[in-house]
């Protein structure tokens, strides 16, 4: 071999007749071999899966070709040049692994960017549908018909969890289900683990990335998958608050269909339509004349029942406040019971958390703050659309009247209320209520102030800041929500000023 050959930066092998003649130092590193000499070349280059270096030698004469390819027993990619000469061939071999990866990264990059950006544009075009949705069903229905359809998934279905009965019943499909579908609906019937049901028993996402071989998925749900070409599953559990409403799955034909970023934004999409089926069941009862009042029976997985039984103290509750932690403040009337021992017990209660005396009447009577957990029962209630009338804690019973719009489920309520089975319903009442001053002027003032101003007030209301002498200093009050005094005074300033606004546009205009 020409020096010049020996010493290329490239690997160098001069064949005649099919037999290796020479070969340079570099081609021997690349080939990961001892020197071929006097080897047929077929033999002593490595397989690939083409075979494209036997093929050029095969002939009557050799081809003059170049081709890069993957050979799996080095594990390198190979870029190849067979140049024909008069008396012998030579072949230029060089290692592009590196190349190769780069561009590998580069591409899945580019994809991922690609599927980020549809994925976006995607679940916008979900939210935008979720503005004029008016039902739990027109909420499903738009986030199913929006993925089933598009070019990212197979298919998408909804399901409703009725948590009284720990059913999961499904909703429908959209996209093409295939014989996957049909198998994923009878092992829900039946009642079996598929990925939707862990969501919606976890209250988080679940992900399977590989379909066939996962062996948590009921076998026939796999052969399905595998028949279809459905690789991945992601189940989405439609959460507000410690509220499960129902679950989407969405089934794809990739396993790098959900990267971290798509299940992200995944998890946005099912948070806002938890809140948008929370707020439909808040419009319908706001907007509705008839209205179900419901008056439920409470038992010791009430943390309010508890904390009266252990302090042997009468609870009524006078007002809620939601709390920032998804939880709910509570302002408490208590009778028969020291009120400071009553918020010494509230450290010892699970799902109850940061007492309060607010006011002390005597050594029996007096106002207490308590925030319960999202677990809490009455958290839940209010979660799902229901308005707390009344609620009353004592010798470890509990007594809740709420307010329901007339198609609410009165049955679903009370297994989210009750511990180990549903709460009993002690009374329901369908009545019809006509507009007043009194709901309008309030409906004026919601309207007139931000949530931020409307909490500082009704808590530094129900916490007694405006009584003689106050029951609650603006910092304690402030604490409770988490901000500054300063603060808190600019919006009760800002909300008083709106509230006397309302009270004196009213009066003038009833005026004239």
């Amino acid at each position: 071999m020409d020096h010049r050959l020996e010493e290329a930066p490239i690997g160098v092998i001069t064949v005649r007749d099919g037999i290796v003649r020479a070969c340079n130092e570099p081609a021997t590193e690349i080939l990961s071999a001892d020197a071929p000499d006097g080897e047929p070349i077929a033999d002593a280059f490595p397989r690939s899966v083409e075979r494209s270096l036997p093929r050029a030698f095969d002939g009557p004469s050799v081809s003059d070709v170049s081709f890069e390819e993957y050979y799996p027993s080095i594990d390198r990619w190979l870029s190849v040049s067979v140049v024909p000469g008069d008396d012998a061939a030579t072949v230029y071999v060089r290692d592009v692994t590196a190349e190769k990866d780069r561009e590998r990264t580069v591409e899945r990059l580019r994809a991922e960017v690609e599927r980020a950006e549809m994925l976006d544009a995607l679940i916008a075009d979900v939210l935008e549908g979720l503005v004029g949705a008016t039902s739990q069903e027109a909420i499903a229905e738009t986030i199913r018909d929006r993925l089933g359809t598009s070019d990212q998934y197979r298919f998408a279905w909804t399901g409703e969890y009725v948590v009284d009965g720990d059913e999961l019943v499904v909703g429908g499909v959209a996209g093409d289900p295939g014989e996957t579908f049909p198998a994923v609906r009878e092992a829900v019937e039946a009642g079996d683990a598929v990925p939707e049901r862990e969501a919606v028993e976890r209250g988080r996402p679940t992900l399977v990335r590989s379909l066939s071989e996962d062996a948590s998925v009921p076998e026939a749900v796999r052969a399905a998958g595998f028949a279809d070409g459905v690789q991945s599953v992601f189940a989405l559990p439609l959460v507000y608050g410690s509220s499960v409403y129902g679950v989407v799955g969405v089934y794809a034909g990739t396993e790098a269909a959900f990267s971290d970023h798509v299940q992200s934004s995944f998890e946005t999409l099912g948070e806002l339509a938890g809140y948008a089926i929370n707020a439909t069941q808040n419009r319908k009862l706001l907007l509705s004349d008839a209205v179900t009042e419901v008056t439920f029976e409470l038992d010791a997985s009430s943390p309010l029942v508890r904390l009266s039984d252990r302090r042997d103290a009468a609870l009524a509750l006078d007002g809620t406040v939601t709390a920032d932690d998804a939880g709910l403040t509570c302002f408490l009337t208590v009778s028969g019971a020291d009120p400071e021992a009553v918020v010494e017990a509230v450290e010892g209660v699970d799902a109850a958390r940061d007492g309060r005396v607010v006011r002390r009447t005597d050594a029996e009577h007096g106002r207490v703050q308590v925030t319960l957990g999202e677990a809490a029962p009455l958290v839940s209630a209010v979660d799902r659309g229901a308005t707390v009338r009344t609620a009353t804690f004592d010798a470890g019973e509990g007594r809740l009247v709420v307010e329901l719009s007339p198609d609410a489920n009165v049955r679903r309520l009370a297994g989210v209320l009750g511990g180990d089975g549903p709460a009993p319903v002690l009374a329901r009442r369908d009545s019809t209520r006509s507009p007043t001053t009194t709901r309008a002027f309030r409906t004026e003032l919601d309207e007139r102030l931000t949530d931020r101003q409307a909490t500082a007030l009704r808590t530094a209301y129900l916490a007694d800041y405006f009584r003689s002498p106050r029951g609650s200093t603006a910092e304690e009050v402030a604490a409770s929500l988490g901000i500054t005094g300063s603060t808190l005074l600019h919006h009760l300033r800002a909300s008083q000023r709106k509230l006397l606004a309302a009270f004196y546009d009213e009066r003038d205009e009833g005026e004239s």
